[in-house]
């Protein structure tokens, strides 16, 4: 699986993530991190930063919502079942 997803349950654009991830029927590896950003050292190890989302896909870290969507839409969309 070359996705990875880092996020928190509660958070608004991580669920618009999740949502599109979905609706795309693209397998994702689930990681939920601490809701305390100074504890997502995942997080940090990856992005360089704090903030949730973050995907991973392959050697492409995304950190910003619009940019995670529009990676999918580009990538994935095509290959949607």
């Amino acid at each position: 699986m070359a996705l990875t997803l880092y996020h928190v349950d509660w958070c608004p654009e991580c669920a618009l993530v999740r949502d599109r991830l979905a609706e795309l029927g693209v397998p994702y590896q689930d990681v939920v991190v601490p809701d305390v950003r100074p504890m997502r050292k995942q997080v940090y190890d990856v992005s360089g930063q704090y903030f949730v989302p973050v995907l991973k896909d392959g050697e492409t870290v995304l950190s910003e919502t619009h940019e995670i969507l529009a990676h999918l839409d580009t990538h994935y969309a095509k290959t949607a079942s």
